[in-house]
């Protein structure tokens, strides 16, 4: 299992995935983005969730990507993706670019 490819609620154990043992407390928003689905080799926004609006970050709603990003960049598992994707790790602008083109109502919100 070298170097598997983890979602952040998986990394995390967070549970708040869809049929996720905390899922009743609800979904975060990263396990349901499918503007980022596939980015980093991951499942909907599991591997760019440091880019999408309001997840669901140590019990707490994060916000919007301006709001949480300092907090991310201290993240284990943002550094973790990092290194695992290496030369093919896209940037947080085109994964902005990537998630405000495929969930409009968030244009304007991430800048």
């Amino acid at each position: 299992m070298a170097n598997e490819r983890l979602n952040c609620w998986e990394y995390q154990r967070c549970g708040r995935e869809p049929g996720g043992v905390r899922s009743s407390r609800g979904v975060c928003p990263a396990a349901t983005s499918d503007a980022l689905d596939g980015t980093h080799h991951g499942s909907n926004g599991g591997r760019s969730c440091w880019v999408v609006t309001d997840t669901l970050c140590g019990g707490r709603i994060s916000g919007v990507h301006a709001e949480k990003q300092c907090e991310c960049r201290k993240c284990s598992f943002m550094k973790r993706v990092e290194v695992e994707e290496s030369l093919d790790y896209i940037s947080e602008d085109a994964l902005l670019a990537m998630y405000s083109d495929g969930e409009p109502d968030q244009a304007e919100a991430n800048l």
